[in-house]
């Protein structure tokens, strides 16, 4: 059976959601059969890099978006199956995911990725423009 550490994964998400903490993103992992908090971060574009292509993961994030009048932090919930995952483990993953939403609740967008390119910071900045509506600036900053 899966256990969370919750108190550790609850601070880092209170961290995450908080506009005065340079942190945006936390990126929890397996350590046997305990969901732990691996990492944290104040810089997305490091978050790619340690995904791997054998594990699960699960990553919260902030992201700014919107056009030049208008900035706002969304935040976005990704569940990471790597391309080298066996049946088993991808299904473990979807049970244990509801572990780690039951601390991370408040997230514009549910993702599922397996391969770098769809956790680059631009492909989640798509993803959220395209579920926030419209959009309308004029590409111009006065």
């Amino acid at each position: 059976m899966t256990t969370i550490d919750k108190d550790t994964i609850c601070e880092a998400y209170l961290e995450v959601r908080d506009d005065n903490s340079p942190s945006n993103w936390l990126l929890c992992k397996y350590d046997g059969s305990n969901i732990v908090l691996a990492s944290k971060g104040e810089n997305y574009e490091d978050l790619p890099e340690l995904l791997g292509d054998d594990e699960t993961a699960f990553v919260y994030a902030r992201i700014i978006t919107g056009d030049e009048l208008s900035k706002r932090a969304k935040f976005v919930f990704i569940s990471w199956a790597g391309q080298n995952l066996g049946i088993l483990q991808r299904a473990k993953m979807s049970v244990d995911r509801s572990l780690v939403k039951s601390i991370t609740q408040n997230f514009a967008v549910e993702m599922a990725a397996g391969s770098q390119e769809e956790v680059c910071l631009e492909e989640v900045k798509t993803v959220l423009a395209k579920a926030g509506g419209a959009d309308y600036g004029t590409g111009e900053r006065d």
